[in-house]
């Protein structure tokens, strides 16, 4: 199934970047309808437009209320015939008004391994309480900050020497890596409601660091990752 893609973003776009590599290579089945940006001028609408995406601009500042920003966003999507949204990068809170239209099938990932350092400089808050093990985390949106259903995670080792920015640029690589693969399990139709709860299921042989908490160790099989 190819999935229909709507991509939120707010920066650079490196991990917009990743799912259209990975599209163009044939590695994720899924195409990109629009990009869109709540910050003007960011390279992540760059990337879009190099590669014959749509790219927009919806400038959260020119919206009084939050909702009206949302609603705005969610006709765009609509409109694009996006059946899933991706944050890469978004730096915006999503009200109800976008969750209960997309419903489970609003994706964020965030760098660290949560529910551990949720909310923005996670990979400082890691350096600061001293762990040895960071990574990222794939999630569905929900009403909370960083709190919906974990679907993967990718570990990183953290460093005596590391700072938050070589902390974060290994956490990147590995978002880079996760991104389009969990994209590709659901469109293979490996994502599925279990009372209520989005979990992936059934995953096909891939890296041991693609985790779901509600896959048992013995269904997740072992592959190099790609250097």
């Amino acid at each position: 199934m190819t999935l229909r893609l709507g991509v939120l973003v707010s920066g650079s776009g490196s991990n917009l970047q990743s799912i259209i590599d990975a599209i163009h290579s044939d590695r994720l089945d899924a195409e990109i309808k629009v990009v869109i940006s709540n910050v003007p001028e960011v390279r992540a609408l760059d990337r879009a437009e190099r590669a014959g995406i749509k790219a927009l601009c919806v400038d959260h500042r020119e919206f009084d209320r939050r909702e009206e920003f949302d609603e705005r966003l969610r006709r765009l999507l609509v409109e694009h015939d996006v059946e899933w949204v991706v944050l890469a990068g978004f730096m915006r809170i999503l009200t109800s008004r976008m969750l209960e239209k997309f419903k489970n099938r609003v994706l964020n990932i965030h760098p660290a391994l949560l529910p551990a350092f949720p909310g923005t400089d996670a990979a400082r808050q890691a350096i600061e309480r001293g762990v040895t093990i960071a990574g990222c985390t794939i999630h569905i949106v929900d009403a909370g900050t960083d709190t919906g259903p974990i679907l993967a995670q990718a570990a990183v080792p953290v460093f005596p020497e590391d700072d938050s920015a070589t902390l974060t640029a290994r956490i990147q690589e590995q978002e880079h890596w996760l991104y389009p693969r969990l994209l590709q399990c659901i469109s293979e139709g490996r994502l599925r409601l279990q009372n209520e709860r989005p979990v992936l299921v059934g995953l096909p042989p891939a890296s041991g660091m693609i985790r779901s908490p509600n896959i048992p160790e013995n269904e997740v099989h072992g592959e190099e990752a790609p250097t």
